[in-house]
């Protein structure tokens, strides 16, 4: 039987950092090695043709419109190929919930995209982006796979669900209420729930180019809330707003009348929660839409929506 082919995208990260120790895992500089460097520590390779290429090299905090809209576009092109089975994304851990969520939106893959880093660097001692890479190989690899998912410390992580959960932690990501798609182990794969799935909301060949993107920007709610900065984001060009409110939805009376204003003005607002877990819960008397997604994924998703 012929190889499974499986192409990996670098665009830098933890994964890929450096630091003057071997002991230091926090003092090291992201984005340092090159994806082709990374996979040279990677063991369980046989019976893969893996190809890398290298996309961006960025430390993950520095991800910006361009960097997606170019790793959406190689995405696309790999998964077109018949050989192709699957795709693995290397990438920093600060926005990779955004990154999936992303690209999950754009391109709802009938192929596996998996998105995979670290929280330690290569430098380190006791690295996980080793292990965790060949994690992904193996996801991308499995046959039925499919969408956007993260793996992480055994982990696999819908884009719709997946959020960091910890700033230190080895297992750092979770799923919330949903829990895990499934796990690795031993290189196998041991499956909870469905692949995502779906239709892409826009596609890549209808993205704008970058620097055209809609500016959607994220407010929250909190004691004391005042309607000061709606006013100032709307006042500076925003074409849209979410606002983190707490528990479910809710919002300071102050805010909240600022948003309104915004949304009468034609700026489009949507409202989520700033809690961990959980969604908001829609009533007859909101007046203000609400999306089930937290406040990072719902931007994303209004970006495209305003995009077209």
């Amino acid at each position: 039987m012929a190889a499974r082919k499986i192409v990996v995208l670098g665009t830098g990260g933890t994964i890929a950092g450096r630091a003057a120790s071997a002991a230091d895992n926090v003092g090291y500089q992201a984005a340092q090695l090159g994806v082709a460097e990374l996979l040279q520590g990677v063991t369980g390779l046989a019976g893969l043709q893996v190809e890398a290429e290298q996309v961006a090299q960025v430390d993950s905090k520095d991800m910006d419109f361009a960097i997606w809209a170019a790793l959406a576009q190689h995405c696309a092109h790999w998964l077109a190929q018949e050989e192709v089975a699957g795709v693995v994304v290397t990438h920093g851990t600060d926005t990779m919930e955004e990154t999936a969520f992303f690209l999950q939106s754009v391109l709802a893959p009938a192929k596996p995209v998996v998105l995979t880093g670290a929280m330690r660097p290569a430098t380190s001692a006791l690295a996980d982006g080793p292990q965790n890479l060949a994690d992904a190989l193996a996801v991308a690899a499995a046959p039925g796979a499919q969408g956007v998912s993260v793996v992480f410390a055994g982990a696999v992580h819908g884009a719709h669900d997946v959020a960091k959960l910890h700033n230190y932690r080895l297992d750092a990501f979770g799923s919330g209420d949903a829990g895990p798609l499934a796990y690795i182990e031993e290189g196998r794969l041991r499956q909870l729930r469905a692949w995502p799935a779906g239709t892409p909301q826009r596609g890549v060949a209808n993205l704008r180019p970058p620097a055209d993107w809609p500016r959607v920007e994220i407010v929250m709610n909190h004691a004391g809330a005042t309607g000061a900065m709606v006013r100032a984001l709307v006042a500076d060009g925003a074409r849209g707003l979410v606002v983190a409110g707490t528990g479910n939805g809710t919002l300071h009376h102050a805010l909240e009348q600022a948003l309104l204003e915004a949304q009468q003005a034609g700026v489009a607002v949507r409202r989520t929660t700033r809690c961990a877990q959980g969604q908001v819960i829609a009533t007859a008397n909101d007046r203000l839409p609400a999306v089930e997604v937290s406040a990072v994924k719902a931007r994303i998703g209004l970006i495209l929506a305003l995009m077209h």
